[in-house]
């Protein structure tokens, strides 16, 4: 099967993401996904506030926070939720794309990490994919995995490079966290912030503005995190609930003396 490429700098290729995609496997994975975060998560969800709507005829570049081993799996179950009509594509290290070579098959294609033209690569092959105004490239724009807590909230450059590259182009920050709450297992929250255009900024003025708007989503997420109130948030999934072992079997023991149905809920009476 003959794959093509996209050139990158000083006569470098890399194979065309689009060429490796496969909707069909997208799919499979992402019911995979859903059963294993449920195993592990209380619930996904996602702030109220804020939700996108979007225009669906201009490309879309998500850029997150990366907090977590998790955050890749977790931004699988929001792009199908709330970009179920897009073709998504994300970078990933080179090297870490290597041990895990299906991912190519999610959209995933790998940038070379301190090597003298890993900026250029990228900025060519998302510039590729976003001039289909259908794409939605997922960016961990810090660069490595960073507590959700430390301040400023600090980008790597290419993503302001990137969008000035297709102005037409809409960024959307998404903050993530994954806080522990009145259950056995975490709660993997989300929030998405304001809308940036980026037009006619130069990359130098638009990745402050980027830094800032990613902030203030992670800013109020925080503050959601502390409420503890699920109202406050969309459920995207419902995963695991109860204690386990011993208690449980306690607990459902003692609901059964007494004639009631056992909720497994720690929270639960």
């Amino acid at each position: 099967m003959k794959v093509r490429t996209v050139a990158a700098a000083q006569g470098n290729s890399v194979v065309d993401p689009r060429q490796l995609h496969s909707p069909r496997f997208v799919r499979y994975f992402t019911r995979y996904t859903r059963r294993y975060v449920g195993r592990n998560f209380h619930a996904v969800r996602v702030s109220r506030d804020g939700l996108p709507e979007l225009p669906p005829d201009r490309p879309v570049i998500v850029y997150a926070n990366h907090p977590s081993w998790w955050d890749p799996l977790i931004v699988l179950l929001l792009t199908d939720r709330f970009f179920a009509g897009r073709s998504a594509y994300g970078p990933m290290n080179s090297e870490t794309l290597k041990k895990y070579g299906f991912m190519r098959r999610l959209g995933v294609f790998g940038v070379r990490q301190n090597w003298l033209w890993s900026g250029a690569q990228f900025l060519k092959i998302g510039e590729n994919l976003l001039r289909d105004p259908a794409a939605l490239l997922v960016v961990t724009a810090q660069g490595r995995l960073i507590d959700p807590r430390e301040r400023p909230v600090l980008l790597m450059p290419g993503i302001a490079y990137l969008a000035r590259r297709v102005p037409a182009a809409i960024l959307l920050p998404l903050a993530l966290e994954y806080p522990f709450w009145d259950e056995r297992y975490p709660e993997a929250l989300a929030r998405f912030g304001a809308p940036v255009l980026g037009h006619d900024r130069t990359p130098a003025r638009l990745l402050p503005l980027l830094q800032r708007h990613l902030e203030e989503a992670m800013d109020v997420l925080a503050r959601d995190a502390l409420s503890r109130d699920p109202s406050r948030f969309l459920p995207v999934l419902e995963g695991s609930v109860g204690v386990g072992g011993v208690y449980d079997v306690w607990r459902r023991a003692r609901a059964g003396l007494l004639g009631q149905s056992f909720r497994p809920g720690h929270g639960d009476r």
